[in-house]
C-alpha cells in the first residue's frame, strides 16, 4: 500500500513558477512509476508527467513540454512537478499517482495510488 500527499498548490499569476510536492509513505518509490495528473472543472483527467526512477526515463504531456519538470528524490521518498510559464490553462487540481512497475505510463486507470489532489490556480 502507497500513500500520497499533495503540497505546494496555490494562487499564481500568468508567467509565475510553482512546485509541487508528493510524498510518500508505505513504499519506496524507487520501485514505481511516479506520475502527476490534472482535472479542470468539467473537464477529464489529463496527463502531465511521469517518471520511472529504474529506467531513469520522463514522459510529458506535450502541453507542458519545456515548462514543467519531473523529479525525485529518493531519500525524502518525494516526487515533485517543477512548473514553469505557468499559463490560465493550467489550472486545475494536480494530483499525484503511482503505478507499479517500470513502464511509464499517461493513462490515468493504469495507475494504482492516488494522492488528495492539490488545487493550482494561475489567474491572468
Amino acid at each position: 500500500q502507497v500513500q500520497l500527499i499533495e503540497s505546494g498548490g496555490g494562487l499564481v499569476q500568468t508567467g509565475d513558477s510553482l512546485r509541487l510536492s508528493c510524498a510518500a509513505s508505505g513504499r519506496t518509490l524507487s520501485t514505481y512509476v511516479m506520475g502527476w495528473f490534472r482535472q479542470a472543472p468539467g473537464k477529464e483527467r489529463e496527463f502531465v508527467a511521469a517518471i520511472s526512477w529504474s529506467r531513469s526515463s520522463t514522459y510529458y504531456a506535450d502541453s507542458v513540454k519545456g515548462r514543467f519538470t519531473i523529479s525525485g528524490d529518493n531519500a525524502k521518498n518525494t516526487v515533485y512537478l517543477q512548473m514553469n510559464s505557468l499559463k490560465s490553462e493550467d489550472t486545475a487540481v494536480y494530483y499525484c499517482a503511482a503505478r507499479r512497475g517500470s513502464r511509464l505510463n499517461d493513462s490515468w486507470d493504469q495507475y494504482d495510488y492516488w494522492g488528495q489532489g492539490t488545487q493550482v490556480t494561475v489567474s491572468s
